[in-house]
């Protein structure tokens, strides 16, 4: 068994890494010569560059992977050029690049020649939050808990949607293109042009069902205003309260349940 390393070795180590990733983030034309590399001149120069086109790639697949629509929207080479530009910029500082990508939308609009497309942004966010439900922790249904809900009183009890759910607000009609852009048709993209010059804002439920994440598109402020106290982890009664007496209770719960939204119900 090899002896565990000392505290100084794994300093050492630890300040080695830190070095290299440093020489390899930086331009070429900038890059010093690392003292912790064994290699100098030419064959520093192109081992760097070889690491700096390996990065560059993996992360272009990362974010490809997180944003689907944006990808699609914008064109293949354009998305390319945009992921590298964002990881050069904002670095995946874990070893797990399914968690990288949460700055992106922000810097998407950010971007001026991107202005164009202002949805954009609000756009990748949605892919975001798709992504994100997608690692959550597996969906579970508390199928016991229902029967709560005859014999509490609802200021005692909440709604816990599945793990991953967000709700997510936009100016824009997100859910509309990012159905249009998973497998375009002509129809799906005129959809999105009359919603767009309609002005037609979207809320969007992401929730977990089954293996895979699915979009509802929140029909109006009761049901959205309802999602969101849930969400916070308001108590039933509170939620009732914030969506008002329009809300049709009954058919939110009918829907939610078979959809497979709510993992059930527990004491608030």
């Amino acid at each position: 068994m090899n002896a565990p390393a000392s505290a100084d070795a794994v300093a050492r180590e630890a300040e080695r890494q830190r070095v290299l990733l440093a020489a390899i983030r930086a331009p070429a034309s900038e890059s010093a010569t690392p003292e912790v590399c064994a290699e100098r001149g030419a064959r520093l120069a192109h081992g760097l560059d070889a690491y700096r086109g390996n990065a560059a790639a993996v992360a272009e697949r990362a974010l490809a992977a997180a944003f689907p629509t944006v990808r699609r929207a914008v064109g293949e080479l354009a998305f390319a050029a945009l992921a590298r530009d964002h990881a050069r910029g904002a670095p995946p500082v874990c070893g797990d690049l399914g968690e990288w990508g949460a700055a992106f939308p922000a810097w998407l609009e950010g971007r001026e020649p991107l202005r164009p497309w202002p949805w954009l942004g609000d756009s990748a966010r949605l892919d975001w939050a798709v992504h994100r439900c997608e690692r959550a922790a597996d969906p579970a249904v508390d199928a016991a808990s229902w029967a709560s809900l005859e014999t509490t009183a609802p200021e005692r009890l909440s709604l816990r949607f599945q793990p991953g759910t967000q709700l997510l607000r936009s100016r824009w009609p997100i859910a509309t293109v990012h159905a249009a852009h998973r497998d375009p048709h002509p129809q799906d993209l005129a959809a999105v042009r009359a919603a767009l010059d309609a002005g037609r804002g979207e809320a969007v439920l992401v929730v977990r069902a089954g293996w895979r994440a699915t979009l509802h598109v929140v029909a109006g402020a009761p049901e959205e205003a309802f999602d969101e106290a849930l969400l916070e982890g308001a108590d039933l009664a509170t939620a009732l309260a914030r969506a008002g007496e329009c809300f049709d209770f009954t058919a939110w719960l009918a829907s939610a349940l078979r959809a497979a939204w709510l993992r059930g119900v527990v004491l608030a």
